[in-house]
């Protein structure tokens, strides 16, 4: 049973709170650094920085990683920018203007301090990248450009086209690699975690299977950081790379570390929308075309006549009428749900009703407008070359994916799940409950409450690696001795081998009839329909209730071919997918004791009305989200049982001292 959760927060002002916590935490001399050794499973952003920074202090560090090299990690797929309160466009940016614009658009639910320190730290990341050679948009002049991202008035994004997160891993892997060579960091690629062992109630190691040769083995060191991305893909169909797992996490969970908010999850209003029974995954359009792209419904119900067709007069610019303080740049949650309410009710476009118009027309002639008397298509030839510029790589991707030019036709997207801002439970120094287990960037909990702003996954992933963790680790390693360190043929680290061996052999023995991918779409499709972008305490009852049922029906008739002695993509899926059929119940739970809407988190019994006074002020729109401060207002973390229905719920309650909670208006 765990007892109280201290969040480590440490005392004084929030805005010198970190710079504080810093001079006091401990340190460890440069020639002691070299005994300790920590183990790093991840090699995104947060990940290969974290591996990277750790070896540069003097740490011995294993990392590792799935796919066959860092550089293929999940972080590489983001698209829009990174944000940072350098307030180089002189609109009123600053380090406090980003943390409030975080909490708000987290809807209240993020932990104020780590907020805080995330906004500081933000201004030295895009310093720390720039050197490492990082190739930003620049102004004319060659100064860093910005651009602008949802939830906040202000433009404080910087980017590289459409392929930020591409270029922000590539210099963070630099890095790593420099450290490789230099035998500082050993690489483990194609390698899965399986299990983490626990000794004498610390974290000491992992054990692993290398997914060529099938070989499980032992690992152990002084600290253990996990940097493995979130759990989207328990929906099957996401943005998400289709190898993101919550395997790690989750092994880690049911030895004794607490989840927090799985709920959490975020839903992305521009992406393309499903084509398919077939298909296996969905693709992201990113939100800085909400820049220039204006989102726009047919007013008449079942319109099916082409866009070109629709007159302006009969266009509902949705986003700008409901919110036209932010109009397209309202947060991603609210932005989504306004998509599902134009298609709910019947004015959707597309095959089935299920998308909605990002169109780029006005852009094209307000970037092309010149001298009166030019011909349109001179004018539209010139605002085009300036849309291609900022976004071109993405409109080629559209084309690529739907055979339809967005230079000349809007494009029509759809929600899907992106991000998911539940995690691990850390304290302050992002340690979980469990001493020596530290969780980094999507994989913890702690810095975007019930909805992320955009832009703000890099953020997080480098400030985490390259700042936080090597100023706290310190704190934890300082009170471990290095010679102590248990061995990997320990009795911990054998239990922990057979219980990986068992698992698989267990999963290659069933020789059922459905295979891993069937069990997969059946509880992803179960969990968006009744736990996705609108949840009621029926459906979260009726997915409860299935849930189980599949499980079992999955340890009963999943068919694994193959053997563990080899590469075995099939066994890789059914290990992940075992793990999501447990882990999507606890979300579920989550999600109906709940009992508010915030955020991403909708639960459609807790709704503005048009009765409610906000509604009649103005504050905000009939259908928005209601909180519950006075049950809710703390963050919700899962003591693992027996199974998912015998998990213990904990609070950590939060405080607000200076982003005090309000009604969170965006009109």
């Amino acid at each position: 049973m765990i007892g109280s959760l201290s969040s480590n927060i440490p005392s004084g002002p929030l805005d010198q709170k970190w710079e504080k916590h810093k001079f006091e935490s401990r340190i460890i001399n440069p020639a002691n650094k070299r005994k300790y050794s920590v183990i790093v499973v991840g090699s995104g952003l947060a990940g290969a920085s974290a591996a990277a920074t750790l070896a540069d202090l003097g740490y011995a560090v294993k990392c590792f990683c799935y796919q066959d090299s860092p550089r293929r990690a999940h972080s590489i797929a983001a698209q829009g920018g990174i944000n940072a309160a350098k307030n180089y466009q002189g609109d009123g940016d600053s380090v406090h203007r980003l943390f409030y614009d975080t909490v708000k658009g987290g809807d209240f639910r993020a932990r104020e301090a780590n907020v805080h320190r995330l906004a500081e730290v933000s201004v030295n990341i895009i310093d720390q990248c720039v050197a490492l050679g990082v190739p930003f948009a620049r102004e004319y002049g060659g100064l860093l450009a910005n651009r602008s991202f949802g939830g906040s008035q202000v433009s404080r994004t910087f980017y590289a086209r459409g392929q930020t997160g591409q270029q922000l891993l590539l210099g963070a892997y630099s890095t790593l690699n420099r450290t490789i060579a230099q035998g500082t960091v050993q690489m483990f690629p194609r390698t899965e975690m399986l299990e983490l062992v626990i000794v004498d109630g610390h974290a000491k190691g992992i054990v692993v299977r290398d997914m060529v040769t099938g070989a499980v083995t032992s690992h152990s060191a002084d600290a253990v950081i996990l940097a493995t991305g979130g759990y989207g893909n328990v929906y099957y169909l996401s943005t998400n790379a289709k190898g993101c797992n919550v395997t790690a996490t989750w092994r880690a969970h049911k030895k004794g570390a607490l989840f927090a908010n799985p709920c959490f999850s975020q839903i992305h209003p521009t992406c393309i929308p499903v084509a398919g029974s077939f298909q296996s995954k969905l693709t992201l359009m990113s939100e800085s075309l909400r820049n220039d792209g204006r989102c726009w419904v047919p007013v008449k119900k079942g319109d099916t006549r082409k866009p070109s067709e629709i007159p302006e007069s009969e266009r509902d610019y949705y986003l700008e009428r409901m919110y036209p303080a932010f109009g397209n740049l309202a947060p991603r949650d609210i932005a989504s749900r306004a998509a599902k309410m134009q298609c709910d009710e019947g004015r959707g476009v597309g095959p089935g009703g299920l998308g909605i118009y990002l169109d780029f027309g006005a852009a094209i002639l307000r970037y092309g407008k010149g001298t009166a008397g030019e011909k349109e298509e001179d004018v539209r030839a010139r605002g085009r070359a300036i849309v291609e510029e900022k976004y071109g790589n993405l409109f080629e991707m559209y084309e690529q994916i739907t055979s339809e030019d967005a230079y000349h036709v809007p494009m029509r997207v759809y929600p899907a799940v992106h991000y998911t801002m539940g995690g691990l439970w850390v304290d302050y120094n992002l340690m979980s409950n469990v001493p020596g287990l530290f969780v980094l960037g999507e994989a913890n909990f702690s810095d975007h409450g019930a909805n992320r702003l955009g832009a703000s996954a890099l953020m997080q992933g480098l400030a985490d690696g390259y700042f936080v963790i090597p100023s706290t680790i310190g704190n934890y390693l300082a009170t471990v001795a290095p010679d102590k360190r248990p061995k990997p043929t320990d009795g911990a680290f054998r239990e922990a081998e057979e219980a990986a061996n068992a698992r698989t052999s267990k999963l290659l023995g069933i020789k059922g009839k459905k295979t891993v991918d069937e069990f997969h779409r059946e509880l992803g499709l179960l969990m968006w329909d009744l736990c996705g972008m609108a949840r009621t305490e029926k459906s979260l009852n009726r997915a409860l209730a299935r849930i189980p049922t599949l499980r079992a029906e999955f340890w009963e008739n999943v068919n694994v071919p193959g053997s563990g002695e080899s590469l075995n993509v099939s066994l890789e899926k059914a290990g992940r997918v075992a793990d999501f059929l447990e882990f999507g119940e606890l979300t579920c739970r989550d999600a109906l004791e709940r009992r508010e809407s915030c955020g991403g988190h909708f639960r459609e019994e807790f709704q503005y009305t048009e009765k409610d006074e906000e509604v009649k002020s103005g504050k905000v729109c009939a259908g928005d989200v209601k909180r519950d401060d006075e049950n809710f207002l703390h963050v919700a973390a899962w003591e693992a049982g027996a199974d998912p229905s015998k998990s213990i719920r904990h609070a950590e309650p939060l405080i607000y001292d200076v982003a005090h909670p309000s009604v969170r208006s965006y009109r």
